[in-house]
């Protein structure tokens, strides 16, 4: 453990040592629909991610910081095409995003399938996504230079994103889990459960390391990775978690205007949990939470939600 931490603390204190160059910021959807208009782009020396962040930081500070959302993606892509709405209408509402993968390119076809971006992606990535936080917001050279909320991590991702998230659920550093689309295979006796190359073999006994509350968007019983994520949630019993249902299938809804449902939704989630705003929450809890408001939208949480 001391020499993980080492390690750790060595990657951090050498990324702060570089200066800060990013490539040319673009903008989608108007930069999102929130107050601090996002763009997406990618920094040199933080290889195979891409960011998401208001364009203007100057309103964020060290007592106005902006919590962080890790993102893993479906397929294991290393890419987060097909998310990037949905990731960057998150991002304008006060939050920076990073995002497994390199950014996508939106001159080039749709549907790239799941090994847009080179190489599968590794859920290391996504430890490697916290430590650049801790890192830039150290860096003085940095324009997050005591702009990220360190204390208020969210890992997430969808289908195998979301199987990556779970591998890294032990790390001290996170503060919520974000679960989408995903749930954990069923390990057979004496082998390993289904899986493709960059998805992590995760036991169901690792729900056990999870430390934060955690939640499961999924997209319905036709939503293929509805029974290993059901099944999760009613095995966790030890921290917070809540699961809720839109009968979308597996796809979700990150590819329409601003992410669609998911979005608002996820935002809910982590302006909850991350931002500690009360009014977020009444999305979830209470007798009647208000997204049983919302059109075909189901939800059960577990005796932990207060």
């Amino acid at each position: 453990m001391k020499k993980k931490i080492f390690m750790t603390l060595t990657l951090v204190l050498a990324m702060s040592t570089s200066m800060f160059a990013q490539s040319e910021p673009v903008v989608l959807e108007e930069g999102g629909t929130g107050p601090y208009k996002a763009v997406m782009y990618e920094v040199e020396g933080f290889g195979e991610h891409t960011v998401f962040a208001p364009k203007d930081l100057s309103v964020f500070n060290a007592k106005n910081a902006l919590p962080v959302l890790v993102w893993g993606n479906g397929g294991c892509a290393n890419s987060p095409r097909g998310h990037e709405k949905f990731l960057n209408d998150i991002a304008s509402y006060g939050y920076i995003v990073l995002a497994t993968g390199i950014m996508p390119k939106q001159d080039a076809p749709r549907g790239m399938g799941m090994g847009f971006g080179g190489n599968q992606s590794r859920s290391e990535q996504q430890v490697e996504s916290m430590d650049w936080a801790f890192a830039q917001n150290a860096d003085k050279n940095s324009p997050f230079y005591q702009k990220i909320d360190t204390k208020n991590i969210c890992i997430s991702g969808m289908s195998c994103g979301g199987l990556q998230a779970l591998f890294n659920c032990f790390d001290e550093r996170v503060t919520s889990i974000m679960i989408c689309n995903s749930g954990l295979f069923e390990q057979p006796e004496g082998g390993e459960g289904p899986r493709m190359p960059g998805m992590p073999n995760v036991p169901k006994d690792k729900l056990k390391e999870i430390h934060c509350p955690i939640i499961y968007i999924l997209g319905g019983e036709s939503d293929i990775a509805y029974v290993n994520g059901m099944d999760d949630f009613k095995r966790i019993e030890h921290v917070p978690a809540i699961a809720v249902n839109l009968p979308v299938g597996h796809g979700g809804t990150y590819n329409q205007p601003h992410g669609g449902e998911f979005a608002i939704v996820a935002r809910a989630w982590l302006d909850w949990q991350l931002k500690g705003d009360q009014e977020a929450s009444k999305m979830f809890v209470g007798d009647s939470p208000a997204i049983l408001q919302r059109k075909d939208w189901t939800i059960v949480k577990n005796a932990k939600v207060k």
